[in-house]
Order: C-alpha cells, then structure tokens, then sequence
C-alpha cells in the first residue's frame, strides 16, 4: 500500500465523521453550526444547507475510501486508518462544540 492510500483512508473516515452530525441534523429539520454560517463553525446554517453540506462529506468519504486505492473491510490496517480518522474528527468535533452545547 503506498504511503498517499493511508492518508486518503485517514481522511475518508475524518469526512465520514464529519458527514454524520450535519446531514442527521439537516433531516431532522434542526440547524447547526457550518462554515457556512455567519461567522463561520459558530453561527447556525438552516437544515437544507447541513443535509448538502453532509452528503458533500459523504462524497468525499465514498471517494478517498472507495476510489483510492482498494479499501477492504477485512483488512485491519485499512479499518484503523478509516478509525483514526473518525475518531479524531469526533473527539475534535466534541471539543469544539461542546462549548455551544454545554458538552464540556
């Protein structure tokens, strides 16, 4: 596996993570926070821009996971990678927003 595929799988899952809150609170009708609120990460972004904002997440994490190199499920180091990503996008996420929500 050349050294571009761990850094794509790393990301796929940081985009996944990132993907999960927005496009959920988009379809639940709630806003929360974008970069493209006013000020950007800290403002509020109406539902219909975090669904787009989510499936765009969505997006890039189907093509760093499933179109660079040959992802497989089965293989751990690709999960780790994937998993780092996600988990280190996540515990971010928390931190940041934690402080909007009382999550600290």
């Amino acid at each position: 596996m050349r050294w571009h595929h761990y850094l794509a799988y790393f990301f796929g899952g940081a985009f996944l993570a990132n993907a999960i809150p927005h496009f959920v609170s988009g379809v639940t009708g709630h806003p929360f926070q974008s970069p493209f609120a006013s000020p950007p990460g800290e403002g509020l972004s109406p539902a219909w821009v975090n669904v787009l904002w989510g499936f765009a997440n969505l997006v890039v994490a189907y093509l760093l996971l499933g179109r660079v190199g040959e992802f497989q499920f089965r293989r751990w180091r690709h999960i780790l990678l994937a998993g780092a990503g996600v988990l280190a996008t996540g515990l971010m996420a928390a931190y940041n927003f934690g402080r909007f929500y009382n999550g600290r």
